[in-house]
Parts: structure tokens; C-alpha cells; sequence
């Protein structure tokens, strides 16, 4: 038994996940793809044009379950897996970085390709392929133009180097980018993409996310021990047991620590969150990077805690456009929990939010990219 049918195996007799034909299929085809690029590239040996494989279906089907198990199955050293935005975000910055070395300064540079001139995608390029022969996407999906108007030449770019994708989205490729400007522009890669890669849809007819976040209720008050047993009976539940590892984000050039998190479900305390200088943009990773957020102990604030208050409420709203799901522990009801101090009119939004993310048409809803 292969290693990708061994992991897979192991979860279904353990109870972590429930049999599903749907997602069987998908095994098989990431398996042979895992085979093939064994012996592709294995350890920078040479090199091999392997297809890739696009993945995709509504949320809660499992892609990113079965792309973590491909991911740790895959015998390669050259292997990166990344999520889409924070790919975008490091390819914008090397361009403006490549854009501000001068003549010389490039042609010393490891990415330096000599024929492309002035142009920095070519550079891009060679810089994620000297690393990643294997380049594993979470929730790929384009909704800028600035990234809609990069992405055709940079992937080319990336295929011309013999780099494998792998990617995992709520969207079909035909539907990315979607009624965004100029996206007649954007049509031919969305043909390449279709060239180089398998596209399959998971079509399982569950929605796991939903049926584990629905098994109980998601929020707890007041505090104590029966609160405390029912948020970890939760974290157990929603990552299927799995044990909990810490993950660095990068923000802004700054690390943000996640102390807990498996299953793309993160857990923090309240502490953690709003009692240290953390603001929108580390909010907005946090929404980013996973569909499902833990909040432990929340309490109670009055005027003297009014800075707590302020980015309790500038986290809530980062989680709430971007529809991520929220399971919380509070001392008190949404409307009590800061019910006087500054901003506490204000405050009576987050409640009302707070409220919203309990209702199950906010736990169906579809996740929508947190904006910048």
C-alpha cells in the first residue's frame, strides 16, 4: 500500500473521517499523481514535465484534508506547499524588490534570467522554481487585477520550468476571476491552466465543516469548567482529533504566532488575540489562512479595558466579511460582554455580528476572500 493510501487508511480506522466514495476517487488520482512525481525530480535530478492536478468543490468536501495527507505522502524534497494569497503577496514583493536592483546587481542574482531584460516575471519565476519543483496551492481563487494581470505570464513561466501544480479551490477554473475588470485578459490562462492540469471536482454530498460545526452549539458563556470542557470537545471535533501544531504567519514582514491549529481550524485566547498590539492585518491573515477560528475566554471589559474592546471588534470584523467560522467561550451574552466605556455604542454592532455567527445561514455560508 502506498504511503498516500496508507495515511488516508489510518484516518478512516480511526474514526477521523467517515467513508466516502467521492473523496476515494480523489485519493486514486492524487496517488498516481504522487507516484509519477517520485520519479520525476526527486532530489533536483533532471527533470521531468509532470501534470499537475486542480481540485475543486464546495467547502467542507475535504480538499484540504486530502491535500494535506498528498502533501506529507510525497516523496520530494522540492515540495512547497503555500496558500494563494500569501504566494501573491511574496511575488509582488519580489518584483518590487527586483525593480529597484540595478543592472548589476541582477545579473549577480540567483533568479537572474539574462533574455528577460527588464521584465521581473521571468526572475519571479526562476526564483520559486529553484526551490519548489512541486508547488501545492491552498484556496486558489483571483479576485485582483493586479494578480489576474500576473498570473498568465507567471505561470507559463512556472510550466516552462517544468514546476508541477497542485491546488485546491472553491471555484472552477472557468469561474475564477470571475465579472472582474479587463477578464478577457485573463481568459488565456485560465486555457493553460486547463492544458496543464487535471481538473476534478470533489463531489461529495457532505459538507463536513457544516455537520461538525452544527453537532453542538459555538458559543459558550459564562467562563468556567464546563465552558473550558465544551471548547476543547469542539477543537477535538472540527480537526478530527488530530494533534494541534503551532504555525507562523508572516504579516507585514512581522511573525504572528498561531499556537494551536490543524484541519485549517486555528485556536487562540483572548489574550492572545486582543490583549497584545496585534491589528487588522493580523486579523486578516488569521481570516486568511482558516475557515474555522477558536476564541477561549473571553471576558467581560468595561472602560478601563476599552483597547481590548477596540480589537476585539476589529477582529470580529475581519472574521465576520471574510465568513470565517467562529467557535467562542465569553463570560457573558454578546450584548453584555462591554456594555459600557468608549465605543460601547459601537460595540453594539459586534454584538449584533456575534449574534449572526451563530445562525446556521452564517455557518452555510460560503468563505469570501478577507480584503487587504
Amino acid at each position: 500500500m502506498t504511503r498516500l493510501k496508507q495515511l488516508y487508511g489510518q484516518r478512516l480506522a480511526s474514526g477521523q473521517i467517515q467513508a466516502d466514495l467521492a473523496q476515494a476517487e480523489t485519493v486514486e488520482r492524487l496517488d498516481a499523481l504522487a507516484k509519477a512525481l517520485s520519479v520525476s525530480r526527486g532530489w533536483f535530478g533532471a527533470v521531468k514535465t509532470t501534470r499537475g492536478l486542480y481540485m475543486w468543490g464546495s467547502v467542507g468536501r475535504g480538499k484540504s484534508m486530502l491535500m494535506d495527507l498528498f502533501f506529507e505522502s510525497l516523496a520530494r524534497k522540492d515540495k512547497r506547499r503555500v496558500h494563494f494569497h500569501d504566494f501573491m503577496l511574496e511575488i509582488h514583493a519580489f518584483i518590487f524588490e527586483w525593480r529597484k536592483l540595478s543592472q548589476a546587481e541582477r545579473r549577480r542574482h540567483p533568479a537572474y534570467v539574462r533574455e528577460a531584460g527588464d521584465d521581473p516575471i521571468a526572475p519571479a519565476a526562476r526564483h520559486i522554481s529553484n526551490s519548489a519543483g512541486v508547488l501545492c496551492f491552498d484556496e486558489f481563487h483571483v479576485t485582483q487585477i493586479a494578480d489576474a494581470m500576473i498570473l498568465g505570464r507567471l505561470f507559463e513561466q512556472l510550466f516552462d520550468r517544468s514546476v508541477t501544480i497542485v491546488a485546491t479551490s472553491n471555484r472552477k477554473p472557468t469561474d475564477l476571476y470571475k465579472d472582474g475588470i479587463n477578464r478577457q485578459l485573463f481568459l488565456p490562462f485560465i486555457k493553460r491552466l486547463e492544458e496543464e492540469l487535471d481538473v476534478i471536482e470533489l463531489k461529495s454530498a457532505r459538507d463536513y465543516r457544516l455537520e461538525r460545526l452544527t453537532a453542538a452549539p459555538v458559543y459558550y458563556a459564562p467562563l468556567g469548567p464546563e465552558a473550558d470542557a465544551a471548547m476543547d470537545a469542539a477543537f477535538k471535533r472540527l480537526t478530527g482529533g488530530l494533534a494541534p501544531l503551532s504555525e507562523k504567519l508572516d504579516v507585514q514582514g512581522r511573525t504572528l504566532i498561531v499556537p494551536d491549529q490543524a484541519e485549517g481550524v486555528a485556536r487562540f485566547t483572548f489574550d492572545q488575540l486582543c490583549k497584545q498590539p496585534l491589528g487588522a492585518a493580523d486579523y486578516l491573515a488569521i481570516a486568511r489562512h482558516y475557515p474555522t477560528v477558536l476564541i477561549d475566554r473571553v471576558p467581560k471589559m468595561g472602560k478601563d479595558e476599552r483597547t481590548w474592546a477596540a480589537r476585539f471588534v476589529t477582529l470580529i470584523d475581519a472574521l465576520y466579511e471574510s465568513k470565517t467560522k467562529l467557535v467562542m467561550s465569553a463570560d457573558a451574552q454578546p450584548d453584555d460582554i462591554y456594555a459600557a466605556g468608549d465605543g460601547a455604542f459601537e460595540f453594539q454592532r459586534t454584538a449584533s455580528r456575534l449574534h449572526e455567527m451563530r445562525s446556521a445561514d452564517y455557518l452555510a455560508a460560503e468563505r469570501e476572500q478577507a480584503a487587504e
